[in-house]
């Protein structure tokens, strides 16, 4: 009789950290959830898809009323990743607690810092600064490179996104979404040889095509922060 040998891998797991838009509730939450929906009618896919967190230090709910905020905005199609600002709530059925993120708040983006050249880690194994597309973006792709620039030679397709922690370059016409600084870079540009975009974004501040002047239109544009203020203005 043969004997059996059974191998058994080991468990594996690493770590990861990702990008994810955090929404800060804050008091009266009908009144907060009425200012979402203002939003999500100039922009409705803005949100979909992408990954979402509750920063709930701002307000003071019980575990029925978180709960229910979370429910109210799946019900818009935000699904939530996990709460931070809260103590852990047993057996109430949320999402799960969220320890140690960083966050960039409104008016306070601030550029990368420098690593130390002592620091830096060999030539051969450094990441590159930058993401070449060559073929167009279609509707419902999703293209992030946040460690640095992304460059495409062809177009974005309605309903697209380019996600990038530094700068954009479209060589074709935008039509879907782009949004560059994610990480912080207040330098972070935008720029594209014809726009006709559904929502433009450095860091935490974007506009939706509502909120863009026509005469920017159907020409090549670039972005850019001035202050607190988004930029949009037309490249002769």
């Amino acid at each position: 009789m043969s004997n059996l040998i059974v191998q058994r891998q080991s468990l594996k797991f690493r770590a990861r950290t990702y990008t994810a838009f955090v929404f800060t509730p804050r008091a009266p939450i009908a009144d907060w959830l009425m200012d979402l929906d203002a939003t999500l009618e100039r922009s409705k896919s803005f949100f979909t898809g992408h990954a979402v967190a509750l920063d709930l230090s701002a307000v003071r709910l019980s575990p029925n009323g978180i709960a229910h905020l979370v429910t109210s905005l799946e019900e818009r199609n935000i699904r939530v990743l996990g709460i931070e600002g809260v103590e852990p709530i047993e057996g109430a059925g949320l999402p799960p607690i969220l320890r140690g993120g960083r966050g960039i708040q409104d008016g306070d983006l601030r550029e990368p810092e420098p690593v130390p050249a002592a620091e830096s880690a060999p030539r051969g194994r450094e990441q590159p600064a930058s993401l070449l597309i060559d073929e167009p973006v279609r509707s419902g792709q999703s293209v992030a490179f946040v460690e640095g620039d992304i460059t495409v030679l062809g177009s974005v397709g309605s309903g697209a996104e380019i996600i990038a922690g530094g700068s954009i370059h479209i060589y074709g016409t935008l039509r879907g979404q782009a949004m560059a600084g994610v990480t912080g870079n207040r330098r972070a540009r935008i720029f594209c040889h014809r726009f006709e975009a559904e929502l433009l974004a450095i860091g935490s501040y974007y506009k939706t095509a509502d909120e863009i002047d026509d005469s920017v239109r159907s020409g090549p544009i670039q972005a850019w922060l001035d202050g607190n203020t988004l930029k949009i203005s037309a490249m002769n």
